[in-house]
């Protein structure tokens, strides 16, 4: 078993390397950092694979993916429709218990749509905060996620105080 601060490195570097293959659109990459059946030593030809490890994904406002099929299908379909994304990630900690390791952190994105149909140029870029929760599993070959989850941060309150604590719009006039 390595050192404690040897594993939290390598979970540190297997994060940056999932939002790295995003970033460059890399889904070979991407695909190889997901956890698999063989990767726990259960034989693909005799167990349903979605009764081992499964895999499972929340991108924000999506329902919970399970599978390693679902899971890539939904990355795949994100990369074919996003022209470009970048992740800044900010107040990442690292938590390792054996052969788990937890990775809290906000996704800082910054996301491109499609380029007008007159130009060369992206698209809009736009601008979201996320917080995210992966979950790593030790394995032959590395650290591989066994859960990614992501939610939206709500937008703060406006400085003037007109929206309540859920971002809608509060109505102060007194009851009759």
């Amino acid at each position: 078993m390595s050192a404690p601060h040897t594993d939290v490195e390598q979970v540190e570097a297997a994060n940056t390397a999932f939002y790295e293959a995003m970033e460059r659109g890399d889904f070979e990459e991407l695909s190889s950092l997901w956890l698999t059946p063989a990767d726990l030593g259960v034989d693909e030809e005799y167990h349903d694979p979605a009764d081992t490890g499964v895999v499972s994904c929340v991108h924000p406002g999506w329902p919970v993916l399970t599978g390693r099929g679902e899971v890539l299908r939904s990355y795949a379909l994100i990369m074919a429709n996003t022209d470009y994304i970048q992740f800044f990630l900010t107040d990442v900690h690292v938590s390792v218990t054996g052969d788990t390791a937890l990775v809290t952190c906000t996704e800082n994105i910054l996301s491109g749509g499609p380029a007008p149909k007159d130009g060369t140029e992206l698209g809009p870029l736009v601008g979201q905060l996320v917080v995210a929760t992966n979950v790593f599993r030790r394995t032959p070959s590395g650290w591989k996620l066994w859960s990614h989850h992501a939610s939206p941060v709500l937008a703060e309150a406006d400085d003037d105080g007109e929206n309540g604590p859920d971002g809608t719009e509060r109505d102060d006039e007194p009851l009759a």
